[in-house]
């Protein structure tokens, strides 16, 4: 590394332990020192609703960092390292959470930089960490393994050495053992038991260039069987992160299988030091084009664009580990380019990652020519075309079944905005009709005065003051009358008698809606309230649901019955009779008398003397029904007559 990476790693806690500023590191060791030291910097000046939040937003900082220098992120990984070598002196639960986190997102950016050995060493520190008694188990079972196996991978080896010699191909063999982490996850993943997953040997030559690791193919494929179906050629297609590498599985004559790994040199250095094994910092005079920094400037500014989209910090985290962990699949463009995508991908993924643009208009996808859903996932080497077409959107249906953390935030990103674009269009409509009955429009009034009704408000901006109208969250009645209001520091009475509270049978032009909880009549006295869909919902006073929203003072609206207003109310009344026959026919006959017309009727037994009787009966308003009430009451059989309020 260069000396600047190495002044960071050493002053790298420097501004989060300590009192030194970000300026005086500037100053004494230049600003790209300070840029890389606040990279990995934690954010401790900010107070969080929740640790996740903190722990998210300081990974995002750090992403964002490292976006613009990749050395930050290599100095964070050699910190999270020592910390993992250091964390015995942890109390259990921090050691837990710790390894977790490494286990989780450190490892896969380190994997995902192509950085082999570390990768390696913070899987099995995290494990040993998170799982101290299983790792404990594994290690004792690898121990017994190894003295059995030495004399096998010895024999092997020198049959594969002595192989190449004969063939004239300059080359090493190393036998090579799986890390316990790697066998515990294949375990797990695959349902295995130890002495299966130890069942195969590996191996890896290493060569001096590409065109002698193919000959060396040739060369143990004629010294063992290769099994059909296991060979990879990452050479000629490397990994997402540049590993490079041909892979072949072969039958051995010890009735085990044997995996061979063969590369160069130059790729083995790659494979185990990924982006740090040829390191040249990326500048105007010497910029690096080895495959391995090409896809990782790739993914850091898809990375760039998965932060733009994400509503929050924690949003941005679970589409980061997402990212992290590829298990590819490998397809062509039409024009025969090869698209790495995660295992599971679809069409609409695979849409995304070709452009944004592509994903939002796509409407179908020929695969291998053939016609396919949008949801197919894609297989090795299929070919994929996606056909666009002007005019449609991403739709919410495929949240369902992309894999992508850039399709998933792009979808994501791209509904909240239509959402809120509509309802801001709709706002926009309902307020201008609103306004309209005064003889006015929204450019009518004073920009300063929306200010003070937006602050009154508690909001920011316009466009959000017609959002909360186009969601129903606001009358836009209302909201236009404290226009006006303010526009002519009082309501113009020739255009609506807004002196008197507002009435249910105004002009306002707002949705009402009738409680049914408690049946409001004219004469009842009642509260309107704000409610989102159902415009203002009147209550009466004595409601017992009104106590929820009187905590909520903003929602709610005096309202008053309009001297002029008609129709059939429904309200509930309970009858207590005594119980004979026809009682039920002799209390329906006095409502009919009154001109009032039964809705609904049910007749229950409370004992053998009296029955209840419950009547849905409409009436005009509350004089009408003080006229029911007291004619029902006249009937000799009736004990007792009320009103019901649910």
């Amino acid at each position: 590394m260069d000396h600047k990476s190495i002044v960071a790693a050493i002053l790298h806690d420097v501004i989060e332990d300590t009192d030194m500023a970000r300026d005086t590191i500037a100053e004494q060791f230049g600003e790209e020192v300070a840029a890389l030291v606040d990279g990995v910097s934690k954010l401790t000046h900010i107070e969080f609703e929740s640790k996740a939040e903190a722990q998210a937003e300081n990974f995002r900082k750090m992403l964002l960092a490292m976006v613009q220098d990749i050395r930050v992120i290599m100095v964070k990984l050699a910190d999270r390292l020592h910390n993992m070598r250091t964390l015995d002196v942890m109390r259990p639960d921090k050691r837990r959470r710790i390894a977790k986190e490494t286990l989780e997102i450190y490892a896969p950016i380190a994997n995902r930089l192509g950085m082999h050995n570390l990768r390696l060493e913070l899987e099995d520190l995290g494990f040993r960490a998170s799982n101290p008694l299983r790792y404990q188990v594994l290690e004792d079972a690898m121990k017994r393994v190894r003295g059995n196996r030495s004399e096998i991978v010895s024999k092997i080896e020198g049959a594969i050495q002595t192989r190449l010699e004969q063939e004239g191909l300059p080359g090493r063999v190393v036998g090579r053992e799986k890390h316990l982490y790697s066998i515990y996850r294949k375990m797990r993943t695959k349902h295995l038991s130890f002495n299966e997953v130890m069942d195969v040997f590996a191996f890896r030559i290493i060569v001096d260039k590409v065109d002698t690791c193919y000959r060396a193919l040739g060369a143990v494929h004629g010294l063992f069987t290769p099994v059909p179906g296991r060979f990879k050629d990452y050479i000629a297609i490397p990994k997402v992160n540049g590993y490079q590498s041909l892979h072949t599985v072969l039958f051995s004559p010890y009735s085990v299988p044997i995996e061979v790994q063969i590369r160069t040199e130059d790729m083995e250095k790659v494979a185990d030091a990924g982006i740090a094994a040829h390191w040249q910092y990326k500048s105007k005079e010497n910029s690096s084009n080895t495959s391995t920094h090409t896809r990782v400037r790739q993914w850091l500014s898809s990375l760039l664009e998965i932060q733009q989209n994400a509503g929050n910090s924690i949003e941005f985290l679970e589409n980061v580990k997402i990212d992290l962990f590829p298990d590819e699949v490998y397809v062509f463009t039409p024009t025969g380019e090869i698209r790495e995508m995660p295992r599971g991908a679809t069409a609409v993924d695979f849409a995304y990652a070709v452009h944004t643009d592509v994903g939002n208009h796509c409407v179908a996808v020929k695969i291998d020519r053939r016609l396919m859903p949008l949801r197919t996932e894609l297989l090795n080497g299929q070919t994929v075309e996606i056909i666009t077409a002007k005019g449609t959107r991403p739709n919410p249906a495929w949240l369902d079944f992309v894999v992508t953390a850039k399709a998933r935030s792009t979808i994501r990103h791209f509904l909240k905005n239509l959402k809120r674009d509509e309802s801001i269009a709709l706002g926009q409509r309902l307020l201008e009709k609103s306004l309209a009955t005064y003889n006015l429009s929204a450019g009518d009034i004073d920009p300063e005065q929306i200010k003070s009704l937006l602050k009154d408000f508690g909001l920011k901006k316009l466009p959000d003051l017609l959002e909360e109208i186009g969601m129903g969250n606001r009358i836009p009645a209302l909201v236009a009358r404290n226009l006006v209001q303010e526009h002519f520091g009082s309501l113009p009475e020739a255009e609506h008698k807004m002196n008197h509270p507002l009435m249910i049978k105004g002009t306002e032009g707002a949705v009402v809606t009738l409680a049914k909880c408690c049946r409001p009549i004219p004469g009842d006295p009642i509260l309107g309230f704000v409610t989102a869909g159902r415009g203002i919902v009147v209550h009466t006073q004595g409601c017992k649901n009104t106590a929820e929203f009187r905590k909520l003072p903003e929602k709610w609206i005096d309202v008053q019955w309009d001297e002029e207003a008609e129709g059939d109310f429904p309200v509930d009344l309970r009858v207590l009779v005594n119980n004979q026959r026809g009682v039920l026919a002799t209390v329906a006959a006095a409502i009919s008398e009154m001109n009032a017309n039964i809705e609904n009727v049910n007749m229950e037994t409370r004992d053998g003397i009296h029955s209840s009787l419950s009547f849905t009966v409409a009436v005009h308003g509350r004089k009408h029904l003080a006229l029911i009430i007291r004619r029902i009451r006249r009937i000799d059989v009736v004990e007792r007559i009320t009103r019901l309020h649910k």
